[in-house]
Parts: C-alpha cells; structure tokens; sequence
C-alpha cells in the first residue's frame, strides 16, 4: 500500500479518537475510517498496525480494557497543546512571514495560520506584538493580487476532503469555451501560484491527462459516493516543476529566444524557469532556451519584453506570436 495512504489513514484514525472521551473498540474504529474514507472494507490487523505504527511515532494511545471490551484512546499527552520555544528572530520571522499568504485568506488553510498566530499572541505581553507591529512596516511584501477565497471556505473544504479521500468531484465550471459545463474531477492536489488557487487533477475518463482547474471558475462542488484509484504514473512535483507557470503538463516543448544585452540582466534576476539555459553572446545580449509546456505561458513573456525579445525557434512558434503581433496591431 502507497505510504501516502498509510499516512491518511492514520490522520484519520487521530481525529476519530480526538472526538471521543472514553475511546473506541477496534470494531467502532473500523467502521469509522471505512465510512469517513469512503472505503469498501479494511482488516482490523491493518488498523492494530496503525495504532502501533502511531504508539511508535509517539503519540500518546494506548488500549484499556472496560466492561465493553478493549478500547483504544488518546492520552493526556496527545490532547494537550504542543510547547514550542521560539527566540525573538523566529516569532518576528513568522510575523513577517504571513504577509506572503495573505492569498489564502478565507480558506480553511488560513483559518489554521491565524488560529496559530493567535495562540502564539496570547502568550506574549503587548509591549513584544506592538514591537512586531513595527517591524511589519520594515518589509513591504508587493506582487501579491488581494484576493479572498472567504466564499469558497465550503468548497474548499469539500475539495480537501475529496483529496484525502480519493472522492470524485462533481463540479460546475465555468471557461471561455464551455461555461457553466459540469465535470467529474479526480483532485489530487490544491496549488497557489500568483495569488489564485488551483486544483490539479484530471477528469474522469480513460485518457487520466492531468489537468489545472481555476478555483474561481467553480461555481459548485459535490464530493461524489465514487471513488477513483490514484494513478501511480502521476507526480504531482514532477508535473508542476515542468511548467512554466500554471499551464502544464507531461510533454514540454524546448523554446529558444534571443534578449537584447539591455534587458539580459532581468531574465538573470528573474528566471523564466528553474532549469532555463543562458548562452551569452559576444555583443551582450543572451540566447535564452526554456522549456514550456503551454506557449500561453510562453508568449506572455515574450511580449512583454517588447523589442528586446525575439523568438529564435521552434518555427511554429515564431508564426503564432507574429499573428499575435499583427493581430494587436490591428487594434491600434
């Protein structure tokens, strides 16, 4: 079994003791993880190996016998809060450090950043967060669209579950070509790129091709009774990192472009993409090879280099963004 779902089924198994004071037997737990996970059936052995596999991490369960027969619970130690000591330069750190997921405001993921945050306020005395509040004037943090995802909170949290469970999502969505069309989605992940969220995953189907599904295009979301087996041959990592930007996927293409030595200096201050290729020429300017899966994640960059950018190859490439070019011509 995939160790992801080892992991899942033991978070699951954590937050089923946590809602209980007097503990559950085997069979209760049993019942409960199929239920909440959407699974066919599961061995009690599978579920006593678990429970070991958590006692051995050292979470604080253990099985006591009762007038019901043996249960499983949490100890003292496992429902109290975690101490974490933190020195002045880490809390000023993480103070800062929420400015760059401002993004996620609304979502259940910020919901857990500013519990925490608030959790570590009330430890400190007023004069050491007014000292904060000082320092969040000494870094601005720019680029990042304000943006709230507060009416999505329900779906996200219904995505989430999906997710963990392997649940098909029914969703209603809305795109240029086909709006308000609804799709069954396979979500395997939830990305945040440039302020918006994503869910990656495919559609149902037999061709499984990975696919970006825009949050803010979702006009519902039904976790479906039906269940998908993740497919082995899709790394979430591997697909995300041969993007440039958002728009991904398996097979990538090998752009090559020249930079005038005038603007050469900002594709070195700004990559393009991680495993991009400089060749420098004699008079300054730069041969810059990238690959893209998606030319709409190429073009943009392109063109916004003006005349200081100039597509060397593939062919097909130079004639779409030369109609591009014509095209917005037309328009001035």
């Amino acid at each position: 079994m995939a160790r992801n779902e080892q992991l899942i089924r033991q978070h699951k198994i954590l937050q089923i003791l946590e809602r209980v004071r007097f503990g559950k037997t085997i069979e209760e737990i049993k019942q409960d993880v199929v239920d909440e996970l959407g699974l066919t059936s599961i061995h009690t052995r599978t579920l006593k190996r678990d429970l070991e596999a958590l006692q051995a991490a050292g979470f604080d369960v253990a099985d006591h016998e009762t007038q019901r027969g043996k249960v499983w619970k949490l100890g003292p130690l496992a429902k109290s809060p975690t101490k974490i000591t933190a020195s002045s330069s880490e809390l000023i750190s993480l103070f800062l450090g929420k400015q760059l997921l401002y993004s996620l405001a609304g979502t259940p993921f910020w919901t857990g950043i500013e519990s925490f945050w608030q959790k570590v306020q009330d430890g400190l005395p007023t004069p050491v967060i007014e000292h904060f509040e000082k320092y969040k004037r000494t870094l601005r943090v720019l680029g990042v669209q304000e943006k709230s995802y507060e009416s999505h909170y329900g779906m996200l949290k219904t995505i989430h579950r999906a997710i963990l469970e392997h649940r098909v999502l029914e969703v209603k969505y809305h795109s240029m070509k086909n709006p308000d069309k609804v799709r069954m989605i396979e979500p395997y992940a939830v990305v945040l790129y440039q302020s918006s969220l994503y869910i990656i995953g495919p559609e149902t189907g037999e061709g499984k091709e990975v696919a970006n599904w825009k949050l803010d295009r979702f006009e519902k979301a039904v976790a479906l009774d039906q269940w998908f087996k993740p497919c082995n041959d899709i790394d979430i990592d591997e697909y995300v990192g041969k993007g440039m930007g958002i728009f991904i996927g398996k097979e990538t293409k090998t752009f090559k472009v020249w930079i005038s030595a005038e603007a050469a200096q900002w594709v070195r201050e700004e990559p393009w993409h991680p495993e991009q290729v400089i060749k420098q020429k004699k008079d300054g300017s730069i041969e810059l090879t990238v690959k893209a899966a998606d030319e709409r994640a190429f073009f943009p960059r392109v063109l916004s280099f003006g005349e200081h950018a100039k597509v060397i190859s593939p062919k097909k490439a130079r004639d779409s963004i030369q109609a591009t070019i014509q095209q917005m011509a037309a328009h001035y």
